[in-house]
């Protein structure tokens, strides 16, 4: 058995990408036919492995894909959502190079339903979507993303379900001890990291026993020239002043632009100008500590009753430093335009300033710190049993997420005339030609003091969860289709606060004013800020500049003792309580020759919400206030979601797969958070809705797959999905009759003011794909490449939903990569195992600045590598390389040839040792 499983350990890095589908990740009733030894993985050598793999992957009757850690406490990659990355229809979103969240279909990340062991996760972000990197890798034993629902699965994921499996002592019976350690170096901040796992599982006849533990650090720098957006002429041409007639003067002596009518947003938004330029370093300090634990009973494969704890804790700390020219200052104007493109995007009529001297930029200089902290904890308890015909699942449990984010910014300003223009790579501010203008990167003695800004913010997420599972097999004389009948129920409750608040600190009391305006940027000690952060020169231009280090500022401008005070306007709390229930009936019989395996049921929930934030209101001295209690209030909703699988065996080697289901995403806790704000000026209310309904999507897929035999594989996929009852702002009512003070205290009058809510709107939109995956073991060819293999998968987009801006531009959804494609060239024998990955994910829309112009993110190629040596039976020795290539991050908006971000994050390379008895 030893050996076998180091055979499949050697496989599992390379069976991802629509070649393997965990079975244990299957509902027990969704299996089509179940085998008590079915977690029993036997194999040997790479050969039978891979087989034994695909075999998972076409017993299983919907659409899913996983990756495996054959071998326990071996999770193929470091970041959960990096090694997500590699299957099909899945894209990550990057934070400054680093994997973050998960995207299943282009969909958003919070259309995605996570688990850990059957139980919701709770998540820290303070929304619904989970930041995988909370969570240590080597704590994972499996991980599978279910694209076509059974009835028997918890509802909550429009684009998917990842569920994640920690390991069990009877995973793998008898002792067993694991452990690692390995250095990690990013080539800009040129820091090692040390990074440590271990694991001790053993079996005491019916009982067992498993402690895992991993400890990660890793320090990461980003070099960033970015912030570089458009902005509307509009922007002097609307203030009707000398600022409007200086602009109106440079536009038409420089390029010949005149406007017929300045109260025409549709004209004067066409013509645009560098916003602002950035030169940015980032320093990220990750502390990670997770624990995992379980204990179970088993004394036979018909019984088995488990306890699990997965604990984890998660701290970054962040410093940022920056150095931007704020071109469209309030106070400023157009000076001299140098150069303007009318070309580029002339089919939108936009004309797009270039090259542009301006008269009073505003320069900032900016030290920011973010130290955050998530604490996240699970227990839960399992039970399957077999008796007789009957198989009983019993599970409960708790998840539970609590977050502290710190932020402060210190922030010095200088004005005077410069000049900002449009690089290669992004953007640039210099001096102009005007008198009193200044080198930003090297006056120091003209940077006033501005503020200290700080905020803090809280949010706790719990979720308590309870569900029964019972399923009969039948054998009936007469009936032989029908095979087995499965019910049961879930009862969950959730519960999420956030506390939030900001203050600004501008003199050593707090209150007073005496620094603003008189403190200058050379009155503090400066620095080279790359001697602050450390590693390379700036690696993005050829730059260097003195800044204040966050560890000087948070000394000096915050009193002894501060803390940030949390601020009722943004306080709310949101409970969530659901019922569920579900019926499932499995079929097998033939058509002709060719066996179908037929999955159906229905899942009926019922959801009550309750909500409570404070209200704004006005004093009767003119004044703002809140309520002085928070406000609650109700919504609650009901549905039926069908969902039918089905599998059809052509041949013995091809396979067709169906399946439609309806599913739902539950509404942002921030549209539920019924808390109130007041614009008494336009007599308007803005609130959240506790009432809001889920967002549903009717889905079908239809998919192919050959088995090519000797671990090989093809598969294709259509799916497509109708997405209705998306959330947007509307007015929902009038509230009559509200007293309006003015500010001395004396009555303005009474009004009906408007209220605006969040609701859900009419019509839909559909999201449609082809997923193509293939993995080929290029031995079955010739036995002269015996070892060697590829593993790809490819996954097109489309969508019906365009945008449309202010303007009538027209975008694609936000999020919606058309194009993504995966390769993995892998070998694998002896005690040699390699792999070369790349994974390029193509060009889509990250936002619509102002309402008008799309932003994109370019599309973005990442070179991965990983190699390993099985030094004796109990030592290997292991590589692996992210981002080998040093690939920078880019974006632009509307066209390349105006960028808005070139960020460069470095490679990541990582050395260990990985010994096992």
């Amino acid at each position: 058995m030893k050996t076998e499983l180091k055979a499949l350990h050697r496989a599992a890095p390379f069976l991802i990408g629509g070649a393997v589908t965990a079975l244990a990740a299957v509902p027990a009733s969704a299996q089509t036919t179940p085998d008590p030894a079915a977690d029993e993985i036997v194999v040997s050598g790479y050969s039978g492995s891979l087989q034994k793999a695909i075999d998972m992957k076409r017993d299983t009757i919907g659409f899913s894909d996983s990756i495996i850690a054959t071998d326990i406490a071996d999770f193929p990659d470091q970041n959960l959502s990096e090694a997500l990355q590699r299957l099909p229809g899945v894209t990550i979103e990057r934070d400054k190079g680093l994997g973050t969240r998960v995207n299943v279909r282009g969909l958003p990340s919070e259309f995605t339903f996570v688990s850990i062991n059957k139980l919701a996760t709770a998540s820290g972000s303070g929304g619904r979507d989970v930041e995988f990197d909370t969570f240590a890798s080597e704590l994972i034993q499996s991980v599978t993303v279910q694209k076509s629902p059974t009835a028997a699965d918890e509802e909550g994921g429009i684009a998917g379900s990842v569920a994640i499996r920690t390991a069990r002592p009877f995973d793998q019976v008898g002792p067993r001890l694991v452990g690692s350690a390995e250095g990690a170096y990013n080539s800009i901040s040129q820091k090692v990291d040390p990074n440590f796992s271990f694991l001790a599982s053993d079996t005491f006849g019916d009982f067992g026993v498993l402690l895992s533990v991993a400890k990660q650090q890793r320090t990461n720098r980003t070099d960033s020239n970015s912030g570089i957006n458009f902005r509307p002429i509009s922007r002097w041409t609307d203030k009707g002043n000398a600022q409007t007639t200086q602009t109106l003067n440079v536009l038409e002596r420089d390029a010949g632009i005149s406007f017929d009518d300045l109260k025409n947003k549709d004209e004067v938004n066409r013509v645009v100008f560098i916003d602002k330029v950035g030169d940015r370093m980032y320093l990220n300090d990750q502390d990670r500590l997770g624990v995992s634990g379980s204990l179970q009973y088993k004394p036979s494969e018909q019984f088995s009753l488990s306890f699990d704890a997965f604990l984890g804790s998660y701290k970054t700390h962040e410093d940022e430093y920056d150095a931007a020219g704020y071109s469209a200052s309030s106070t400023s104007a157009l000076d001299r335009i140098y150069d303007y493109d009318a070309t580029t995007l002339a089919d939108d009529g936009i004309v797009v300033i270039r090259d542009a001297a301006y008269t009073r930029t505003q320069h900032e200089f900016l030290s920011k710190e973010y130290i955050n902290k998530t604490d996240y904890r699970q227990f839960g308890g399992e039970m399957n049993w077999d008796t007789g015909s009957w198989h009983i699942d019993l599970l409960g449990g708790y998840s539970g997420a609590k977050k502290t984010l710190d932020y402060a910014n210190l922030k010095h300003v200088a004005y005077a005339p410069s000049r900002t223009r449009y690089t290669d790579r992004g953007g640039e501010t210099i001096p102009s030609d005007a008198a009193g203008t200044i080198d930003m990167y090297n006056s120091p003695n003209s940077y006033l003091f501005e503020a200290y800004e700080t905020t803090r913010e809280k949010i706790k997420d719990d979720k308590y969860a309870a569900q029964l599972d019972v399923s009969r097999k039948f054998e009936i004389t007469g009936f032989e289709a029908l095979k087995r009948i499965s019910f049961g129920g879930r009862y969950t409750n959730k519960t999420n606060e956030r506390w939030y608040g900001e203050e600004k600190l501008q003199s050593p009391t707090r209150g007073s004013v005496e620094w603003v305006n008189t403190r200058k940027l050379s009155d503090s000690p400066l620095e080279n800020v790359t001697d602050i952060v450390g590693g390379q020169s700036y690696q993005v231009r050829d730059l260097d500049w003195q800044m204040i280090s966050n560890d000087y500022a948070r000394s000096f401008f915050r009193p002894d003792g501060f803390v940030t005070p949390f601020q009722d306007s943004n306080y709310y709390k949101v409970r969530e309580e659901t019922f569920a229930g579900y019926g499932m009936i499995d079929f097998r019989f033939d058509l002709g020759p060719v066996p179908l395996f037929v999955n159906a049921g229905a899942r009926y929930i019922n959801t009550k919400v309750k909500s409570e934030g404070f209200h704004q209101i006005q004093n009767a001295d003119g004044s703002t206030g809140y309520t002085p209690a928070p406000i609650s209030s109700t919504g609650t909703y009901s549905k039926l979601l069908p969902a039918i699988n089905l599998r059809a065996e052509i041949t013995d080697n091809l396979l067709i797969r169906a399946a439609a289901s309806q599913t739902l995403i539950r509404p942002a806790l921030t549209d539920l958070a019924y808390k109130r704000t007041a614009s008494f000026n336009n007599f308007r209310f803005t609130d959240g809705n506790p009432g809001l309904k889920p967002t549903y999507a009717d889905q079908w897929e239809v998919g192919a797959e050959q088995y090519l035999g000797n671990g090989g594989i093809l598969s294709a996929s259509y799916f497509w999905k109708k997405i209705k009852g998306v959330i947007q702002n509307q007015m929902t009512g009038i509230v009559p009759d509200v007293t309006k003070y003015n500010a001395n205290g004396t009555i303005d009058g009474v009004y009906d003011f408007e209220v605006y809510q969040p609701v859900n709107a009419e019509g839909w939109y559909t999201v449609s794909g082809v997923e193509l995956a293939a993995v080929i073991p290029f031995g079955m060819i010739t036995p002269m490449l015996d070892g060697f293999g590829i593993n790809a998968n490819y996954t097109f987009l489309d969508s019906s939903l365009t945008g449309q801006s202010d303007l009538g531009i027209p975008t694609s959804p936000i999020g919606l990569a058309d194009n993504v494609y995966n390769v993995t060239v892998y070998y694998d024998k002896g005690p040699i195992g390699a792999r070369l990955s790349f994974n390029r994910k193509g060009a889509y829309v990250e936002a619509v600045q102002n309402n008008m112009y799309p932003v994109y993110r370019d599309a973005y190629g990442q070179l991965d590598f990983a190699a390993s040596y099985q030094l004796t039976d109990k030592v290997r020795l292991e590589v692996q390389g992210l981002n080998i290539t040093k690939e920078a991050t880019k974006g632009y908006t509307m066209d390349p040839s105006f960028p808005t971000m070139y960020e460069k994050s470095g490679s990541r390379w990582t050395m260990g040792v990985r010994v096992q008895f």
